[in-house]
C-alpha cells in the first residue's frame, strides 16, 4: 500500500525520497533536507545530451554552409596527407606513452614503453571512433591498473598525463590570446571566459574530491624537479606534433593563407577541441573554424572543410589502433587489486 503523498511502484518516487515540485499531503512543499531524486538520471543522460549538442553544431553548420564543405573535406585527402598523418600520429603518439611512462614508473605502476604505445594507439582509436571521446583514456586507465594491481594508482597516472599536455596547450593559448598575435579580430574577453568554463566543467565534485586526495601522489610522479622538465619537453614536442597535422590539414584542404597567419587559429582550434561536446571530435573544432576562417577573410567553409580533413587525419593517424584492439592481441599477467584498495571512480579526461 502507498503512502499518503508518496508515489510507490512504478510512480517513480520511492518512499521517503521526494522528488522537485512535490508536496505532502497538506500541501505543503517537502523538506529542504530530504533527498531530491533526478540527479542519477540527469548523469546518466549528460552523455546523451552532449552527443544531441554535438550532433546540432554539425547540422547548423550544415544547414549555413551546405553539405559541400564536409563533402570536400573528405575528398581533399590524398595520400601525402595520409603518410603525413601515419608519420605525425606515430611521433605524437610516441612522447605520449613516453610522458605516461615516465609518470606511471615514478608512482611504482611498471609501464615499458612499447607496451605504453600499444595501449595509448588503441586509446586514440577508441577516442576517436565512441562517443565522448575519452573512452579510449578510460579503457587505457583501467586496464592499466589492472595489470599492475593498483587501479586507483592507474587512473591518477593517465588523469597527470593527459593534464600535462593540457596544461601546455592552455598555457600556449592564454599566450596567443594575451599577446594580440591573432590575425583577425576575435572577443579575446569571451574567449577568455569560454576558457575559464571549460576548466570549471572539469571540476566536477568527483574531480575535486580526486585533487585532494591524490596531491601527494601527483608531488610524488609529477610535480618534482626530476619529472617535470621532462613531461614538459615530451608536452611540447606532442603539440609541436598536433599543430604540424593541423597545418598538413590546412593546406591539403587548399587554405593559401602562409603558416605564420595560421599557427594561432590552429593552437585555439586545439584547445576548442577540449570542449566535451563533440562526436569523434567533430563538432565545436569546426564551428569555431568556420567563425575564425570567416573572420580571417578565408571563407567559412574553408574553415569547415580544414576542421573536417584534420578529424580524417587524426583517425588515419590513430587506425594502428585497431591492431591491438584485436581481441586477444595482448597477454599480460592481472595482478589481483590489494583488499585494502579504496575504490577509484574515473574522471572525464579530456582531449
Amino acid at each position: 500500500m502507498t503512502r499518503p503523498g508518496v508515489v510507490g511502484g512504478s510512480g517513480g518516487v520511492e518512499p521517503g525520497v521526494v522528488g522537485p515540485g512535490v508536496v505532502g499531503a497538506a500541501g505543503a512543499p517537502a523538506a529542504a533536507g530530504r533527498r531530491v531524486v533526478g540527479r542519477p538520471s540527469v548523469k546518466r543522460a549528460w552523455p546523451w545530451l552532449r552527443l544531441a549538442a554535438a550532433v546540432a553544431i554539425l547540422v547548423a553548420l550544415g544547414r549555413r554552409l551546405g553539405a559541400d564543405a564536409f563533402v570536400d573535406g573528405l575528398r581533399a585527402v590524398d595520400g601525402g596527407a595520409v603518410a603525413a598523418a601515419l608519420g605525425i600520429g606515430l611521433l605524437t603518439t610516441v612522447t605520449s606513452a613516453w610522458r605516461w611512462c615516465l609518470i606511471a614508473r615514478r608512482l611504482g605502476l611498471p609501464l615499458t614503453l612499447p607496451a605504453a604505445v600499444s595501449d595509448y594507439y588503441r586509446g586514440l582509436f577508441l577516442n576517436a571512433v565512441l562517443p565522448a571521446g575519452v573512452l579510449g583514456d578510460v579503457h587505457r586507465a583501467v586496464s592499466h591498473g589492472r595489470r599492475a594491481g593498483d587501479v586507483g594508482r592507474g587512473v591518477r597516472a593517465v588523469v597527470f598525463e593527459r593534464g600535462a599536455g593540457q596544461a601546455v596547450l592552455v598555457a600556449v593559448g592564454v599566450t596567443v590570446l594575451v599577446t594580440g598575435s591573432l590575425p583577425v579580430e576575435l572577443p579575446v574577453a569571451g574567449l577568455l571566459t569560454g576558457l575559464a568554463l571549460v576548466a570549471l566543467t572539469t571540476l566536477s565534485p568527483t574531480v575535486r574530491r580526486a585533487a585532494r586526495t591524490t596531491w601527494a601522489d601527483a608531488r610524488t610522479g609529477l610535480v618534482n624537479r626530476e619529472v617535470l622538465p621532462k613531461v614538459a619537453l615530451l608536452s611540447v614536442v606532442t603539440l609541436a606534433g598536433h599543430v604540424a597535422l593541423f597545418v598538413v590539414a590546412a593546406k591539403a584542404a587548399g587554405v593559401q593563407a602562409p603558416t605564420t597567419s595560421l599557427l594561432p587559429l590552429i593552437v585555439l582550434a586545439l584547445l576548442v577541441m577540449a570542449v566535451p561536446l563533440n562526436v569523434g571530435g567533430f563538432g565545436p573544432r569546426e564551428a569555431f573554424l568556420a567563425v575564425a576562417f570567416g573572420a580571417a577573410g578565408l571563407g567559412a567553409a574553408q574553415g569547415v572543410t580544414t576542421g573536417v580533413v584534420y578529424g580524417v587525419l587524426a583517425l588515419i593517424g590513430s587506425l594502428p589502433g585497431v591492431l591491438s584492439s584485436i581481441p586477444g592481441s595482448e597477454h599480460r599477467q592481472v595482478r589481483p587489486e590489494r583488499l585494502d584498495q579504496r575504490r577509484e571512480h574515473v574522471p572525464a579526461l579530456v582531449g
